[in-house]
């Protein structure tokens, strides 16, 4: 009986490590698809509209997250931003650190925001999946932007916010709807 044990005893560990991972790969299943919808933003007094588009894929390290926004100005001018960034798990449950660069031996790793590149990383908490941005300029200001996608019916309810030096400059809150 104790050499059973004995031979067991790694696969319990083995189990007892790959238990939160299970968990993980549920948050991201659940949120995985493709959902799509449109906003109004008021930028110096006039209205734009929005096209925006978000898929999230489950990978096989955590899940990759592609977002599309589409502006359309009142002059007739178009502007198009697609972002697709990459996330692993961190040392930390449920936080991701984004995967957007490969440092000398191979292994994905964070961009660096002392180099003005942005630091990117995810979180799952209930039913609302975020993903925080920190930038930092040339002269040290730094911007936030989070964006929440919480799970409802029929899609996703985005709440975007971007803050400079600490002071919110915009907030868009919009509904994207699962595709089928």
């Amino acid at each position: 009986m104790k050499n059973i044990t004995r031979l067991l005893a790694p696969l319990y560990a083995l189990l007892f490590l790959l238990l939160p991972s299970f968990g993980m790969a549920d948050d991201i299943q659940r949120f995985a698809g493709t959902y799509t919808g449109f906003a109004e933003i008021t930028v110096d007094g006039n209205v734009l509209k929005r096209d925006m588009s978000v898929t999230i894929e489950p990978t096989k390290d955590a899940f990759e997250l592609s977002w599309t926004s589409v502006t359309y100005r009142a002059d007739g001018r178009v502007k198009k931003q697609t972002y697709t960034i990459d996330f692993v798990p961190s040392a930390r449950d449920n936080i991701f650190q984004s995967a957007m660069k490969k440092n000398l031996f191979g292994k994905s790793t964070p961009l660096d925001p002392l180099q003005g590149e942005p630091f990117v990383w995810a979180r799952f908490v209930g039913d609302t999946f975020s993903v925080f941005s920190l930038f930092i300029n040339e002269i040290g200001d730094y911007e936030m932007q989070e964006f929440h996608r919480t799970l409802v019916d029929d899609g996703l309810e985005l709440v975007f916010r971007r803050v400079h030096n600490g002071v919110p400059e915009r907030e868009i809150t919009t509904k994207l709807m699962r595709e089928e």
